[in-house]
């Protein structure tokens, strides 16, 4: 009692280190719920994609009496199918197809063509009309006199 009459408390002096720690027990267990967990959604929901799956083929559509009977899964559609489909297409290989696009554009900015030929427009390369561009400088629009502008 002598000690908290100065005001020392000498159980909190040292505040070391907890002397009691998790059990590693616990945690495993836990990890291993989790992972259990997550095994069962999965097999759950790929469960309900198959029945979804095997409900869609069951009640699909027939094809129309006048048209030859196809094989198969109709929902699944050949490439030489997809060809006779109405523009715009859905894209089969998206890569190729925005590498074309990109080389296509990079050929039009690089090359030399006639946009009108009546009225003598072509186009030039970008490099080409930059050049131009820092040799001429911009077209600029004739300044307006005062006059001019009073009269509008």
């Amino acid at each position: 009692m002598a000690d908290t009459k100065h005001g020392h408390n000498h159980a909190n002096d040292d505040p070391g280190f907890e002397l009691q720690d998790i059990g590693s027990g616990g945690v495993v267990a836990f990890f291993i719920t989790l992972l259990l967990v997550v095994f069962l959604a999965n097999v759950i929901i790929r469960g309900i994609y198959k029945g979804l799956d095997y409900y869609a083929k069951s009640h699909q559509e027939t094809a129309a009496p006048m048209m030859a009977l196809p094989t198969g899964d109709l929902r699944l559609v050949n490439p030489s199918e997809a060809q006779q489909f109405p523009e715009p297409r859905l894209e089969t290989d998206e890569r190729a197809e925005i590498n074309d696009f990109r080389r296509n554009e990079e050929e039009t900015l690089r090359s030399y063509a006639w946009v009108d030929k009546d009225a003598g427009t072509v186009r030039i390369p970008i490099d080409r009309a930059m050049q131009l561009i820092a040799e001429r400088g911009l077209p600029v629009r004739p300044e307006a006199s005062p006059a001019q502008t009073a009269k509008k």
